[in-house]
């Protein structure tokens, strides 16, 4: 065992491509003017745009060529690692057992139906066959009631435009149904089988064909579709065109009698709540086709005051998970007959999240709290709240549950950093719940007990404790020679909980590093209070913690500044390029996926206007000046005018996808972009050194979708950059 010497080539010095500046644009921003020379790299399928991407390519290509010698041992160990079976937890549907399972290297795993959990397992629907390139991936799927059809959703190049499909589970026949237009939606089937509710926004005045649609998505709908008609023939069961940033998501109840329409804004966890009795439909759905007007919705909660979610109904008696008046939630339940009777079943914990709660077996409950970022599994009773059962699991992530309350058993699927995945089959009928390994999940050539995972707690720079796991081989000393992976989130109420990665046990392994990920305030790690310190005014409490981070794995002899490198992506884009704008000297890399960089503009495009709940928006005076202040596009700034010559910023790899619809590339475009200028081509003789590229992925998206082959090509090149540029050896 010994490390090998990097044998990669020197970095040429890099000749970034000159790109265009309109001086003219300048926006006033309440009195401030705030130029936007890039604006151009706005028009995504403009020519000048893609030949802009064609030229940083180029340059992309040449640094990591100097990178090959660890990017092909980095793809050859992912390749052999990630070689290994993984499945799902597996759902129940009219006597049958559906779940997704990938044999190894498939660049997407197939959807498997087995009859009874003593029956074969067959594949019902397999994604790889849906393009030659993987590049159209399995979006979303829901299976009716009896078992008898799928209607599923698929995905172009990462795009969050979904076309679903419907296909007859017994002989595999696909129907005519073809529905179009689909996006931020679920597949919601009515409990007779004859079809299912989605929500779809209007067809865009312009198709840009195969290219990034990037218009803001306003007017959703909600429409109902009954099997083998026609999308035309679709009814339409809500729309409000008085308010056009309304996002829609309906959700039939078990028993089959109502649909709830969850009703929100933006990204925050607050909602509105209407039901509909279909039962007091005269002539039911299929009634309603025609002109005969929308669903008579009741509205039960008609203000933004808090989040609900359906959890179950005894007729009128409705059950809801919800942070009203408890930003760590609590169970509550209403008599929809009156309104007004609200009551607690089980109350907001001092200390514990509650994050989910699946009721099986009649008025049973099995809750999942978080507890300093570790879960707590429970069985208790849905009519009371009382708890019956602890059940016990170590420390991971319980990443889903399946179960109903006409069945007796519930499926629950974890894993945890040393841990690459566990099934258990949980029989709550049983005076004492039994919990069996139903699969486990087992990577050759990868043994736990060569590392170890643990917890910490650093303060950050206002004194709040910050929670950090800190994942290593084991007998690690604390010399500060290690290189260091710190990643971070930090928005929208997100957890960052302990998961398996392929990723991570390579980089510790044969790298050396040391894996880390804090849980900073803009998560939801301890609930709405933790996510709200970090974010509208107090986003900078994000950057704040991330950076204290920082210093302390340096300060605690885990690394240094030149062998720390950062990593996040979308949000955690933008923790990454504002950190390295604001302390440049503490990392030695950075990694930065489709990031939200310009913060001043994000709510124009596709959906960002549903995040003002995190962000802000620049159209508030007020809030213009909290994001001003740390916007990454509008903050680079030279740190060698402060800090003397030696002073620059990390190397830096910023990553984008050609159909990112989510977070569009225009950010890191125009990022990029400024950076280059202001740091090298507008000076004769820059200190910036370090390379500062992107890695433009073609025919991918926001991140969702993309094949085994693309995930491990992407690893191997940002992490055979990250060790190159931080001088890091392969160790066999």
């Amino acid at each position: 065992m010994g490390s090998l010497p990097a044998a990669d080539k020197p970095l040429p010095p890099l000749r970034y491509p000159p790109a265009r500046r309109d001086d003219d644009i300048v926006d006033d921003y309440h009195g401030v003017l705030v130029p936007d020379p890039y604006r151009w790299m706005e028009e995504l399928e403009s020519k000048e745009v893609k030949e802009f991407v064609d030229a940083q390519a180029t340059v992309a290509d040449a640094v990591l060529s100097t990178c090959d010698d660890h990017r092909g041992r980095l793809r050859k160990q992912l390749t052999a690692l990630f070689d290994h079976p993984r499945f799902r937890a597996p759902f129940k549907r009219g006597g049958s057992y559906f779940y997704l399972h990938n044999a190894g290297l498939q660049p997407h795993s197939a959807l498997y139906v087995q009859h009874g959990l003593g029956g074969e397992p067959d594949v019902l629907l397999d994604p790889n066959t849906f393009s030659d390139d993987a590049t159209v991936s399995l979006a979303m799927f829901g299976v009716s009631n009896d078992g008898e059809h799928l209607a599923y959703g698929t995905s172009a190049s990462g795009s969050d435009w979904v076309i679903i499909r419907v296909m007859r589970v017994r002989d595999r026949r696909h129907l005519h149904d073809e529905i179009s237009w689909v996006k931020f939606s679920g597949i919601a089937w009515t409990r007779d089988g004859k079809g299912f509710f989605y929500s779809r926004f209007p067809a865009p005045e312009h198709d840009v064909g195969s290219g990034i649609k990037t218009s803001v998505n306003l007017n959703h709908e909600v429409f109902y579709h009954i099997l083998g008609t026609d999308q035309s023939e679709d009814v339409l069961c809500w729309e409000d065109p008085e308010h056009p940033k309304y996002i829609y998501s309906p959700e039939v109840s078990e028993d089959g009698k109502y649909v709830i329409l969850s009703v929100a804004e933006t990204s925050e966890p607050i909602n509105k709540l209407y039901y509909c009795d279909l039962t007091a439909l005269p002539d039911g759905l299929e009634g309603m086709r025609g002109n005969h007007g929308m669903l008579p919705f009741i509205k039960l909660v008609d203000e933004f005051e808090a989040y609900y979610a359906l959890i179950a109904n005894d007729d009128t008696q409705f059950t809801f998970l919800t942070n009203k008046d408890a930003p760590k939630y609590k169970l509550s339940k209403v008599d929809v007959d009156k309104p007004h009777s609200w009551m607690d079943v089980l109350p907001e914990d001092e200390k514990a999240v509650l994050e989910s709660a699946c009721p099986v077996h009649g008025n049973k409950l099995l809750v999942n709290y978080l507890s300093d970022v570790k879960y707590v599994l429970q069985i208790r009773s849905l009519v009371t709240g009382e708890l019956l059962h602890d059940i016990p699991i170590d420390i991971g992530s319980v990443n889903g549950m399946s179960g109903r309350r006409e069945d007796s058993e519930v499926f629950i699927d974890f894993s945890s950093f040393l841990t690459p995945g566990i099934i258990y089959r949980c029989n709550v009928s049983k005076e004492t719940p039994e919990m069996n390994i139903y699969r486990e999940i087992s990577v050759a050539g990868f043994d736990r007990t060569d590392f170890e995972a643990k917890q910490v707690f650093y303060p950050s720079k206002d004194g709040t404790k910050i929670p950090m796991f800190i994942v290593s081989k084991k007998d690690t000393t604390l010399d500060g020679s290690h290189p260091t992976l710190l990643y971070g989130y930090g928005g929208f109420g997100m957890n960052m909980t302990p998961q398996f990665s392929i990723t991570r046990i390579v980089l510790m392994r044969n790298l050396g590093f040391v894996s880390c990920i804090a849980n900073i305030r803009g998560g939801g790690e301890y609930g709405e209070d933790w996510h709200k310190a970090g974010s509208l005014a107090n986003k900078q409490n994000c950057f704040d913690d991330f950076i204290a981070a920082g210093e302390f794995l340096v300060s605690a002899g885990y690394t240094n500044p030149s062998r720390l490198c950062i990593e996040g992506a979308s949000n955690g884009g933008l923790l990454v390029a504002a950190c390295i704008n604001q302390r440049p000297d503490l990392f030695g890399c950075a990694l930065a996926h489709v990031g939200v960089m310009d913060m001043l503009r994000f709510h124009k495009f596709t959906i960002g206007r549903a995040w003002t709940c995190d962000f802000g928006c620049s159209e508030k005076e007020e809030e213009f000046h909290w994001l001003i202040k740390y916007s990454p596009l509008h903050n680079v700034k030279r740190p060698w005018e402060k800090g003397g010559r030696s002073q620059q910023y990390p190397s830096t790899m910023l990553l984008t996808a050609d159909h990112d619809d989510r977070v569009v590339p225009s950010h890191t475009l125009k990022f990029l972009a400024t950076m280059q200028h202001v740091l090298c081509t507008s000076l004769e003789d820059s200190p910036q050194t370090n390379p500062i590229i992107a890695r433009i992925d073609r025919k991918s998206g926001h991140g969702c979708g993309r094949s085994t082959q693309k995930i491990i090509d992407e690893a191997a090149d940002r992490y055979a950059f990250a060790a190159k540029m931080m001088g890091v050896s392969w160790i066999d």
